[in-house]
């Protein structure tokens, strides 16, 4: 990895220790401008350091290697802002509690998501920038939606694969299904619980 990769990966540490050391600040000092501020550490600093990282560095969909010390895949980058909320899926789950705020968060990510867009509280999002979703579509529970896949092929090369999951408006996307780089669900769709969808249907192979 380059030096740039290594000092991404430091950010979820340095997020968590700074959500400790606000949430000390304000049990000792009650506060609502304290409160405010732990809230803005756990849902905008992420979200503002995602957004410049893509102005400078932009995430592009496609396959690149990720073990080279000379070049620098922006993908790492990305997912370093957004693995906190890999590690404490609360924070995402609280915010579908209230219709339509969720739609709003993934939008500050980048994605397209429509009008209408039942989540239940527990789905799992890879790759917030790279997900569209269709007006009134259903995510059901425990559904998970990942853009990107890592594998390592036979000559030893670690890849990453990245491409955007498509919903299309008012399809349903049933309990415990997987969708994964490239996968779409076409308008009005219902894919059945515990389903397995790739790109063309597929999931790719390790050597890709």
């Amino acid at each position: 990895m380059t030096l740039r990769s290594r000092l991404f990966a430091c950010f979820p540490t340095l997020f968590v220790a700074g959500a400790i050391a606000l949430a000390v600040w304000l049990m000792l000092a009650p506060g609502w401008a304290r409160g405010a501020a732990l809230l803005a550490h756990l849902y905008v600093v992420p979200v503002a350091c995602y957004r410049l990282h893509q102005a400078l560095w932009p995430i592009a969909e496609g396959c690149a290697r990720l073990d080279r010390p000379d070049v620098y895949v922006p993908w790492w980058g990305g997912h370093m802002f957004q693995l906190p909320y890999a590690a404490f899926p609360q924070l995402e789950s609280a915010l579908r509690l209230i219709p339509g705020l969720y739609g709003v968060w993934l939008r500050a990510w980048g994605a397209r998501v429509g009008k209408g867009v039942h989540w239940t509280p527990q789905v799992d999002i890879s790759d917030r920038g790279f997900v569209d979703i269709g007006d009134h579509a259903v995510i059901g529970h425990r559904v998970g939606l990942y853009a990107h896949v890592v594998a390592r092929r036979p000559s030893g090369e670690l890849r990453v694969l990245l491409r955007r999951v498509r919903i299309g408006p008012g399809a349903l996307v049933g309990a415990y299904s997987r969708c994964g780089p490239g996968a779409e669900v076409a308008p009005g769709e219902q894919l059945p619980v515990c389903s397995e969808r790739w790109a063309g249907g597929a999931r790719p192979r390790e050597d890709a």
